[in-house]
């Protein structure tokens, strides 16, 4: 229907946080609602842009955005506002712009919202698409966020070496399964954990990781981290944290790197597990070091530089979880913390 000013309005569905979320996350913590609607044009005089989302991501760090902030407790990215729609990476089209980089047409990545159509105003988080001879999928994992996170938590982090040891827990996840790829390129000894056959098979036979094991079936860390790395670990990739952590401290090599990308097994922990075995980070010279994707973005050009013809040659390959339409991102989501997912979670909205 037409409304003032000319512009087409229509209705805009989104998936709306109820409120903030403590414990274990469920479906019921967001709801859909299909009431809404949109003005297909940007306000006259703004800069932002307006969007028609295609895909969108589900990602761990999202969990922690769903938290009560905690006064004097601030963490590195703002909570999600309850009666709000969910906000994560997407890919785009854009349908008007009030912005000079940006254009009708346009294929973006970047910050969006969980809803049909996005005003996005925080343009400065917003990537255009200039390679489309790949899956536009590709964006919300490989060649998006996660893609990124991989390659500067590895390569900036790690300070890899030919023929070093490296350890990756959470390996087929969207992050994991790429750290993997990018060492067994470099010639290192590349092992990582999963949660399910399914997943340690596709670690070794799809991934080429030297091995895989499912921690699950491995009632003692410490001793399956020894088979598999009788000589120690160089580089851990971590991004489980907890019981995991302490094992591989206790299998470092001197002067090993731990990159702490992430830890989801504390995520929906009222109170987060301790490390236990840190004295040995002194006697080894371990160093351990956290890092935030967002201060490598400037980096993106040189990453696309190496992952695309590895793509095209088939060096490098990437498995997507895809769940179908909007109304199925909140069990997609929470998917992520049961380990449901296989591979980089995806929501496809809309094919363009």
């Amino acid at each position: 229907m037409a409304s003032g000013g000319g512009a087409e309005e229509v209705s805009n569905k989104q998936v709306i946080l109820k409120d903030y979320v403590s414990g274990f996350p469920k479906e019921s913590d967001m709801y859909l609602n299909a009431s809404g609607t949109i003005k297909l044009k940007v306000p006259e005089g703004s800069n932002a842009v307006l969007v028609k989302n295609l895909y969108l991501s589900c990602d761990p760090y999202m969990r922690g955005r769903m938290k009560q902030p905690i006064p004097g407790n601030e963490t590195y990215i703002e909570p999600f506002k309850p009666g709000s729609p969910i906000v994560g990476f997407g890919v785009a089209k854009v349908l008007d712009s009030g912005h000079p980089d940006f254009k009708k047409g346009d294929l973006i990545w970047g910050m969006t919202g969980w809803e049909e159509y996005s005003l996005i105003t925080a343009t400065q988080t917003l990537f255009k698409i200039h390679h489309t001879d790949v899956p536009l999928s590709y964006y919300t994992g490989l060649l998006g966020m996660p893609g990124m996170t991989a390659y500067a938590g590895f390569y900036e982090i790690c300070s890899p070496k030919k023929g070093e040891h490296v350890f990756i827990s959470a390996a087929s996840g969207a992050v994991g399964q790429l750290v993997g790829q990018f060492a067994k390129l470099l010639g290192c000894y590349v092992v990582g954990s999963a949660g399910s056959k399914e997943k340690v098979d596709l670690l070794k036979n799809k991934f080429g990781f030297n091995e895989a094991f499912n921690y699950k079936e491995e009632p003692d860390l410490h001793a399956a981290l020894k088979r598999y790395f009788p000589e120690g670990i160089d580089i851990y990739f971590e991004n489980v944290g907890g019981k995991m952590l302490d094992a591989v401290i206790l299998n470092m090599r001197a002067h090993g790197r731990i990159a702490v990308c992430g830890m989801i097994s504390q995520y929906n922990l009222e109170h987060p597990e301790g490390v236990h075995n840190l004295m040995t980070v002194v006697w080894k010279r371990v160093r351990i070091e956290g890092f935030m994707v967002t201060e490598y973005y400037h980096l993106y050009p040189k990453f696309l530089e190496l992952v695309l013809p590895c793509i095209k040659e088939g060096k490098i390959k990437y498995v997507e979880d895809v769940a179908e339409g909007l109304e199925s991102a909140p069990a997609a989501l929470i998917g992520l913390f049961t380990g449901r997912n296989v591979g980089k979670q995806v929501v496809v909205v809309a094919l363009e």
